[in-house]
């Protein structure tokens, strides 16, 4: 493990960038290209000498020119300012007067990972006076004050100096919120202190500030006050955004100011803080500057240290006193700060306005109001490091304050010990260095565990060298340690080194967060990367102490020599071996073991020999050295590793046990087999489907050691645990273990042994059999006699070892050995398998059981045991399962949504409650859309047909059914099952309400519920659950848009299209009948909707509530109560409102159906409006006594305009249907033929004369030309007279078509019109035929009707001679023809 650089960011646009600082501009560097093109040689003449070779030096200079282009584009960046916030998302790039702020964005790159870029956010110009230029900048991050913050920062402040003086402070958005003028010349360097929680009690804990270097002062600005007014500008410039004013008020800033003297010229600084001398030191100050009857104070005084660099000296160190009385100056005391000499600290000074575009008046306002500066407070120099002709350039404080890097002009950087004020290394050969520090803390596993908890953890000290001249980046640990890690870069990069953190933390608010930043950041403008200098801490140790540092080299190669894969088996275990053996550190061994088992390149023998090496010479070691942990690793390892080797060994052998004993021996279970055999074969047959999954997965794939370690670990006593992980690792160990001994390849007896020594659990042992045997399934059923076989020798063995049956086992009490093999039968979906596993583990008992009452002379009585009695009901319950799922895995003949195939087994049914088996039917029914009168065919048929259905059928799925109902003659009888059918029928159709043929199938089943108390129930339980809600909707939308609403508005208020709710209300009305039909049959009531053909005849006795029951072996089910219990469980309903709610459902679907002018709820009063969606279980006020008249005929007409529509409707399906000959007329939709007797009856209901109804339908079918179905109804009809009356109308428009408006008038019509007396005639001609709808009616028909009209009028009504006339005139038009 060693130095590296690592990437984390990339920059966008960094050429515009480019561009923009350098627009208008002529780059030095081109300058430069310029002269060398100038100064170079004219080659023509070598050029025409050296034909032979002009191409390859053609080739040449074209590749160094495209070089050095590249070079010459990448040397802007050394003429720019550039700042990097410490935490790396904002990157802010000025010249001369413009600036560009880049901040973090994350975006996902071509292979889907998320990567950091830093993008432009915002650029402009910053200088707002006259000539002056950015001359440095820092962007400080603020810490969040929020309670939920982790550490990040709230906001980043960019803080830019000017030649002018000014410092001014921006956000990240180029947002100015404050400037001031702290001294009249350049600012030369911007540096900032944060808070650093202190490493040792007695360091002196730092404050925060921003100081600030001019060529002759140096301004010091304290943290907390800089925080608060920051924030002060911040939050009043985003209240001036939102007012769109931009006048602001700023806070007060307080500051010191030092005049720097006894130095030539200062060029960079570093504030290294508060300080306090010892004694010693103390009293050699006082001794120098005082001499020898100098005073001493009893307590050393507190002192800020600032280190400048530049010339005359090289380097000074001044001090301030901390803790003197002088006043603090604010903006109160602005008027007298310049008669303070002495003061050491003022207020801010002056301010400027935000208006940047100023003229010259406004300029020359500025100059006049110009803020004053105030004087700075001179501070001697202590001391120096004097050196004529050496001049510093720049200087980097470490973060634990007592180092410091400095470069000069001769390419020397030198170390500085701060507290001794002293040189103490010095490095040549670094021009235009550029230096930053990493502080590194201690790994917590590079030192022992035991020594951990009790010494503080370490930190080391490396600095970075970045020289540019050569293109190199070097790491050097302090303060004298060796050159630790050396990178080639480019020549133009920029090393960023901020040496801060968040501004605004203190000792309370860090508590818990995780501040990440980055300490050095190495920016590259070719590659446009930001990378990042990772040193590990054992790098900083001694060439003595440096065996964690060896350790960690050696795990790296150990690593490296693993990751390449292409040594040969002898020389990998012997390069593994020695590297192995070389690590010194115990935990760093432990982790190298670890790589090498988990790694699946190298052979098991090779692991074994390393792992029995390791063992051996920890065992040479003495007792104290050696590491307990390690020890035991390595001694589980190898047990594991033999362990391994052996059952490959045994599985790949040939020599193998036979078993000739046959399968009489296991006590009847052939018996057993031929019984299932038939069900057997048809499960294979169904569930033989082909499956995908991956080669590792794979059952047959080889165990890898690595994966049979993973698997196994070794308990503290010495004894292995299984680990189950995933489904398919579990499997496929199971597979590596037992596989070989079911198929009969390897000694059952031989594993079972090494399996006994290796001191895994018997249970254990048991489960993963039975996991393997459960989940190869399709294996077992291609040879189940032999596997059969060797399964019953496995669990034999099994039971026999130590552990496995407890000696104190009474038999008369439940074995937990044999308890468990149970659960695990009853939890698999797998039923074939299971249930061949209980044949054998049920035989494996007994025998077991047996053997125990033989051994204790129990004579020739056979042991009865409570155990068998389980494993009876257990093998009694995987038979019906079997039967079960056999049935749910039978494919539908077309692909319905239902979804795959149901899986099943005892405890799913167990925990689905005593309607669970019901359930899992009524999902198959869906599944297969089978019909309710299929279903029920199905179930009615006689057992002796049982055989030559099933023969019948290519998949026998009726004989199936009928086997399932024998099994299950509780839980599957009809009325259950058809109760189940339609609530799943109706659950499907509430998930998609478009599919109205669910809910039309749901009523289908449940009026085949003969039961009255469960059919009572369902019903009441569809309404109230499912349907209730959206026949509200949809009975508001007819009522709000007056007719049948479109198909958009049906999907928007009800959730279906409006052919769906035209299917919906018909369900309805269906619901409802059945709901009063059984409400009638239980109360002894008549229905009044007689009319519809499958309600039984009501007049039947009270019928008793059913009872409900379950099969013996599942009396133990636990769970959610079945439909049919839920059904009996509720309320009876209150007749009169469901009567109601009838009323409404037949009127909105008459209405849709077709397609009818209609406000439903209007019909009603106010009573009959509150009353309906109601809970129909609840007594209501229902309507009661005459009706409104108006309302009345609004009703009539209403009735009489569906009677229209249907009459309407049944002719023109006449019309369409009469070259198909002659059809059934449909059940249900306008051409049902049980529409006028519905309207009948609801006019019964509604108060509407029926007699009204009758003659209204008489006349619309005369009309419509239908006679015969006219004459049928015309004798229900009570008063004749206004029937003869309207029906001698129709008989006038028939013949005055015929005599006058008809198309082909003979001549006797013509003459027979003459001869009609004058009265007759002009009644004719009155009369309009337009209104008939079928005018051209034979005439014998029209007769007919003459003839039913007299003999309705009596002689003395007024029509009667008009008659008369008629009949005569149509007897000679017959005549004629």
């Amino acid at each position: 493990m060693s130095c590296c650089l690592l990437e984390f960011c990339r920059l966008q646009e960094l050429k515009t960038v480019r561009d923009y600082l350098f627009h208008g501009q002529t780059e030095p560097v081109e300058k430069n290209q310029t002269a060398q093109n100038e100064l170079s040689w004219d080659t023509d003449d070598w050029e025409t000498a050296w034909e032979s070779g002009i191409n390859k030096e053609q080739e040449a200079t074209s590749a160094t020119l495209v070089e050095e282009s590249t070079e010459l584009s990448a040397r802007w960046l050394q003429d720019c300012v550039v700042s990097l916030s410490p935490c790396s998302d904002l990157l802010v790039v000025a010249h001369e007067q413009k600036a560009v702020f880049l901040s973090a964005k994350w975006r996902t790159d071509d292979g889907g990972r998320e990567e950091m870029t830093l993008a432009v956010s915002w650029s402009g110009v910053l200088s707002t006076e006259e000539g002056e230029r950015v001359s440095s900048t820092i962007c400080i991050p603020l810490a969040s004050q929020k309670r939920s913050s982790t550490g990040r920062p709230d906001w980043t402040c960019v803080v830019v100096g000017f030649t002018s003086g000014y410092v001014r402070f921006y956000t990240e958005n180029g947002v100015l919120l404050l400037a001031q003028l702290l001294h009249e010349d350049q600012v030369l360097r911007l540096k900032c202190r944060t808070y650093e929680i202190p490493r040792h009690p007695g360091v002196t804990e730092q404050h925060e500030e921003l100081s600030i270097l001019y060529p002759a002062a140096l301004v010091t600005i304290d943290g907390f006050s800089l925080f608060q007014s920051l924030r002060a500008c911040r939050n009043q410039v985003a209240r001036a955004a939102a007012a769109g004013s931009d006048a602001i008020q700023p806070p007060p800033l307080a500051y010191k100011k030092w005049g720097l003297q006894d130095m030539d010229s200062n060029v960079d600084h570093c504030s290294v803080g508060v300080m306090t001398l010892n004694v010693f030191d103390q009293m050699k100050n006082a001794s120098i500057l005082g001499g020898f009857n100098a005073s001493i104070k009893g307590s050393p005084p507190a002192m800020s240290q600032y280190v400048t660099v530049g010339s005359g000296p090289y380097a000074g160190f001044y001090y301030a006193v901390e803790g003197s009385t002088q006043p603090l100056l604010s903006h109160v005391a602005l008027a007298v700060a310049s008669k303070l000499t002495s003061a050491l600290f003022s207020a801010a000074s002056g301010w400027l306005g935000w208006n940047k575009n100023k003229n010259k008046n406004d300029d020359e306002t500025v100059q006049k109001h110009k803020p004053k500066v105030e004087p700075a407070t001179p501070l001697g120099i202590r001391f120096g490091l004097p050196d004529s002709r050496r001049h510093g350039e720049s200087i980097c404080l470490s973060p634990c304050n007592t180092l410091a890097g400095v470069t000069d002009d001769f390419g020397r950087v030198t170390l500085l010990d701060l507290n001794r004020g002293i040189a103490i290394r010095m490095w040549k050969g670094y021009r235009d260095a550029q230096l930053g520090w990493l502080h590194v803390p201690e790994e917590q596993v590079s030192r022992e565990s035991s020594l951990s908890t009790s010494l503080p953890r370490r930190h080391a000290l490396f600095l970075v060298i970045y020289a540019p001249r050569r293109g190199i980046l070097e790491v050097w640990a302090m303060q004298y340690g060796p050159r630790v890690g050396a990178f080639t870069v480019g020549k133009h990069c920029r090393l960023l080194y901020a040496g801060y953190r968040l501004l605004g933390v203190n000792s309370v608010t860090s508590q818990g967060w995780k501040i990440h930043t980055h300490q050095v950041c190495l920016l590259d403008p070719v590659t446009e990367a930001l990378r990042t200098v990772n040193v590990p801490f054992h790098l900083a140790l001694s060439d003595k102490k440096s065996e964690g540092a060896k350790d960690m080299h050696l795990l790296k190669k150990l690593t490296t020599i693993l990751k390449s894969g292409e040594m040969e088996p002898d020389i990998l275990e012997s390069e593994t071996k020695s590297l192995l053996l070389d690590i010194k550190h115990s935990s760093v061994q432990k982790q190298a073991l670890e790589s090498l088992l988990s790694n699946k390149n190298i052979p098991v023998s090779c692991l074994t020999n390393i792992t029995r090496a390791l063992l051996s010479t920890l065992q040479q070691q003495a007792g104290e050295e050696v590491d307990p942990v390690l020890m035991q690793l390595c001694s589980s390892q190898l047990k594991l590793l033999q362990l391994y080797t052996d059952i490959q060994r045994m599985n790949s052998s040939a020599d193998t046990e036979q078993h000739d004993e046959p399968l009489d021996s296991l006590g009847g279970i052939e018996s057993d087999l031929a019984r299932v055999t038939p069900t057997l074969e048809r499960y294979a047959k169904f569930n033989s489907r082909p499956s995908v999954c991956f080669v590792q997965d794979a059952p047959d794939a080889p165990l890898t050691a690595q994966a049979f370690l993973s698997q196994i670990e070794c308990t503290d006593d010495g004894h292995l645990k299984l680990i189950q992980c995933s489904e398919a690792e579990w499997k496929q160990l199971g597979s590596f273990i037992f596989w070989a001994c079911l198929c009969g390849k390897s000694s059952i007896h031989q594993i079972c042994d090494k399996l006994q020594r290796a001191g895994i659990s018997p249970q254990q042992l048991l489960s993963l059999l039975l996991n393997v045997w459960l989940q190869r399934e399709k294996d077992v059923l291609q040879t189940p006699t032999e596997c059969l076989r060797n399964l019953h020798a496995l669990l034999v063995l099994l039971s026999n070892m130590e552990g496995s049956i407890e000696e104190s086992w009474d038999p008369q009490s439940v074995s937990p050995w044999w308890q468990q093999c149970r659960n695990m039968l009853a939890q698999t979906h797998n039923s074939a398998a299971a249930l061949l596993a209980a044949f054998v583990a049920h035989r494996a008992a007994k025998a077991s059981i047996t053997s125990r009452a033989d051994s204790k002379l129990q004579s020739e009585w056979e042991a009865v045991s409570l155990e068998l009695e389980q494993w009876v009901v257990c093998v009694r319950q995987l038979e019906d399962v079997l039967v079960l799922q056999t049935l749910l895995l039978v494919p539908p003949i077309v692909a319905s949504a239902g979804g795959p195939a149901l899986l099943c087994s005892i405890k799913t049914l167990l925990e689905g409650g005593s309607g669970g088996i019901t359930d899992n039917v009524s999902k198959w029914v869906f599944r297969h859309n089978l019909a309710p009168e299929q279903l029920n065919e199905i179930l009615q048929k006689p057992e002796d047909e049982d055989v030559k259905e099933s023969q019948e059928n290519a998949d026998g799925t009726a004989g199936l059914l009928v086997a399932l109902c024998k099994r299950f003659p509780h839980s599957l009888s009809p009325n259950l099952l058809f109760a189940h059918c339609c609530w799943e029928y109706v659950v499907q159709w509430n998930k998609d309400p478009e599919e109205g043929v669910h809910l039309c199938r749901a009523m289908e089943h449940l009026k085949l519920v003969s039961s009255p108390h469960i059919q009572l129930g369902i019903c009441t339980m569809m309404w109230s659950t499912f349907l209730v809600k959206r026949f509200s909707a949809a009975a508001f939308l007819i009522e709000k848009v007056g007719k049948s609403p479109k198909d958009r508005l049906c999907r928007r208020d009800v959730g279906m299209g409006d052919k769906a709710l035209t299917s919906f209300l018909g369900c309805c009305v269906q619901l409802l009948q059945v709901l009063m039909e059984v409400t009638g049959l239980l109360v002894k009531n008549q229905c009044p909707l007689s009319f519809v053909n499958y309600f039984a005849d009501s007049a039947v006795a009270e019928v008793p509530p059913p009872e409900l029951s379950v099969e013996e072996v599942w009396c133990g089910a636990e769970g959610p109560a079945s439909i049919a219990e839920l059904a009996m469980e509720q309320k009876g309903v209150h007749y009169p409102l469901v009567q109601h709610h009838c009323l409404l459902a037949s009127l909105l679907h008459a209405a849709l159906t077709f397609s009818l002018k209609v406000k439903p709820l209007s019909l009603f009063d106010s009573k009959g409006k509150n009353a309906f969606f109601r809970d129909l279980t609840t007594i209501q006020l229902m309507p009661s006594g005459d009706m409104d008249p108006a309302l009345v005929l609004s009703r009539q007409e209403f009735l009489l305009r569906v009677l229209a529509a249907w009459v309407q409707s049944i002719d023109d399906a006449s019309v369409a249907d009469a070259s198909a000959g002659p059809r059934t007329p449909p059940s249900s939709g306008p051409r049902a033929e049980w529409w006028p007797s519905l309207c009948l009856e609801l006019g019964g209901l509604l108060q509407v004369s029926p007699d009204n109804l009758r003659r209204h339908l008489v006349c619309q079918l005369y009309n419509q030309g239908l006679d015969s179905q006219a004459e049928e109804v015309m004798l229900e009809v009570e008063d004749k007279d206004v029937l003869g009356s309207q029906l001698l109308m129709i008989t006038g428009q028939r013949l005055s078509y015929s005599l006058l408006r008809s198309q082909n008038q003979t001549q006797p019509a013509m003459e027979l019109l003459a001869r009609l007396p004058p009265t007759l005639c002009t009644w004719l001609k009155a009369m309009d035929p337009s209104e008939l709808r079928c005018p051209l009616v034979p005439l014998h028909q029209t007769s007919r009707l003459v003839g039913c009209v007299i003999e309705m009028l009596p002689e003395n009504h007024g029509q009667y001679s008009l008659a008369l006339h008629l009949l005569e005139a149509v007897d000679v038009l017959t005549a004629e023809d």
